[in-house]
């Protein structure tokens, strides 16, 4: 599998260096610049943000925890793959997730959580407006990651933050083909309100509702992976 070829930013300076490869690894991985199963070249990293290896694998090791990488002994570190099979499973196990963190963040959530929320959705509803695919996932991510932190439930976090790599990457991939993803945009723009107002409200079955009617527009998705000719289906997007 061949590297993946980086191309060189502008690194920040001093200890925000490490912050900054951080940031752009992510993105990278989400909006799929680094492709499912992309081996990742750590010393073109190191280089690129002008660090030692040592806090390079660090970060990458990080990563691997959170579900964004897959590590293996003697091998260079590769962006988490990405299957129909695996997004099989993916699905009902997404779904309890949003629903557990979208009810825990209906009942605890402080008017600054509700403000930040807000704040996100525009970040959101203009990237939808302008047709920015990749600010669109940025944005839903962070939408529904700040339901998980709201919900402040330590168990639900991490597997909400490693559900939310492959739901990035399966909106990047459909918002990009397919012919009706302007109407689903629009109800998605529809329901993060919806959502939001149910949660300023303290209203958990509310937002249960509605959350799952959210969930639903991205079943569908999974679709655009359904593999040919026996390859895995992100291979040859």
């Amino acid at each position: 599998m061949p590297k993946v070829s980086i191309e060189r930013g502008n690194p920040k300076g001093g200890p925000d260096r490490r912050t900054a490869l951080e940031d752009a690894l992510r993105r990278r991985i989400l909006t799929m610049e680094i492709r499912p199963g992309a081996l990742i070249d750590e010393f073109a990293l190191a280089e690129e943000f002008g660090l030692s290896r040592p806090p390079v694998r660090e970060l990458l090791r990080q990563m691997a925890g959170e579900g964004y990488l897959e590590l293996e002994p003697n091998r260079p570190p590769r962006a988490a793959s990405l299957s129909y099979e695996t997004l099989q499973d993916y699905y009902p196990v997404a779904s309890m997730l949003y629903v557990a963190t979208t009810r825990l963040a209906a009942e605890e959530a402080t008017r600054e959580d509700v403000e930040n929320l807000r704040r996100i959705q525009e970040h959101f509803r203009q990237a939808v407006e302008s047709g920015d695919v990749e600010e669109r996932v940025m944005a839903n991510n962070e939408f529904h990651y700040e339901i998980g932190r709201i919900a402040r439930n330590d168990f639900l976090l991490p597997s909400l933050r490693r559900a939310l790599i492959d739901h990035g990457r399966v909106g990047r991939t459909f918002f990009r083909r397919d012919p009706e993803a302007g109407e689903q945009l629009r109800l998605a723009v529809q329901h993060h309100d919806q959502i939001i107002d149910a949660i300023e409200r303290h209203d958990a079955d509310a937002a249960e509702t509605i959350v799952i009617a959210h969930f639903d527009l991205s079943r569908r998705n999974i679709a655009a992976y359904a593999p040919s000719d026996g390859e895995e289906a992100v291979g040859g997007l």
